[in-house]
């Protein structure tokens, strides 16, 4: 976390200390979802919001504006039926 400043000061030691570019871009600054977070728990939540969207391919845009939200994924054969 930090500012837009902050994350490319972190992004120049990255690269200085040998990082490829692709390593340094799957760091995120500024993090979350931007909902106007005041708290502390507020921030965190869409921190979590944006992991949770990234993770499975959401686009964290409002559900009224009638974007899909079920993504047809390969199961994990966690919650797969055995029949």
């Amino acid at each position: 976390m930090g500012s837009r400043r902050t994350h490319e000061e972190r992004r120049d030691r990255l690269r200085d200390a040998g990082l490829t570019s692709g390593e340094r871009d799957r760091r995120r600054s500024a993090l979350g979802l931007g909902p106007g977070a005041r708290t502390p728990r507020e921030t965190a939540l869409s921190i979590a919001a944006e992991i949770v969207a990234h993770r499975h391919g959401g686009s964290g845009a409002p559900l009224s504006t009638g974007v899909p939200i079920h993504h047809s994924a390969p199961s994990t054969g966690a919650l797969a039926s055995s029949s």
